[in-house]
């Protein structure tokens, strides 16, 4: 990828950095390392009695936070960039609630795939001046959409890190 050196290019360039290490590990989840709780207590998606996948969440969160699950990173990871894009479009998002795990690896895969492919579509239809409007989310007050823009890419990255570890910690104690 060629970047030009503006800040919708390093934006762009972020994007992609932090899809290529997504593209390392999303394809190699499974539905039985989604659910593998790494330590006790740990907040997970859970099957409600509607067969609905809804995960665990605390308000305020524990100090120190729990450990979590891959299926409870794709969530949230699919949660969050789904109020982004929908507050990107002017919509009003869904409350956290209401945002349910899709219920398998596979499907998780997909969905998240198919936000990626959304971030990008709406990073690729902007201009540089637009980097500097205000965009609503995730703060409480308004910044201006290339601050959240490199949150975005931030919070991928980590979110991916973080599947990457318990992917690799999965596989170092042998699991299938």
């Amino acid at each position: 990828m060629v970047v030009d050196g503006s800040r919708l290019g390093l934006l762009r360039w972020q994007l992609h950095w932090a899809w290529s290490l997504a593209g390392y590990h999303l394809p190699a989840l499974t539905d039985e390392l989604c659910r593998w709780e790494p330590a006790p207590e740990s907040w997970t998606v859970r099957r409600g009695s509607d067969g609905r996948w809804r995960p665990d969440w605390a308000e305020p969160e524990p100090d120190p936070p729990p450990g979590v699950t891959v299926g409870w990173v794709t969530w949230h990871l699919g949660w969050w960039w789904s109020a982004t894009l929908d507050h990107a479009a002017g919509r009003q998002p869904p409350s956290r609630e209401d945002v349910l795990w899709p219920g398998s690896a596979a499907a998780a895969v997909e969905w998240i795939s198919g936000l990626h492919a959304r971030w990008k579509d709406f990073l690729d239809g902007r201009t540089e001046s637009d980097l500097d409007e205000p965009f609503p989310f995730p703060w409480p007050e308004p910044r201006p959409l290339s601050i959240a823009a490199a949150w975005v890419n931030g919070e991928l990255t980590k979110n991916v890190s973080e599947i990457g570890v318990l992917r690799h910690t999965w596989e170092a104690l042998g699991r299938p």
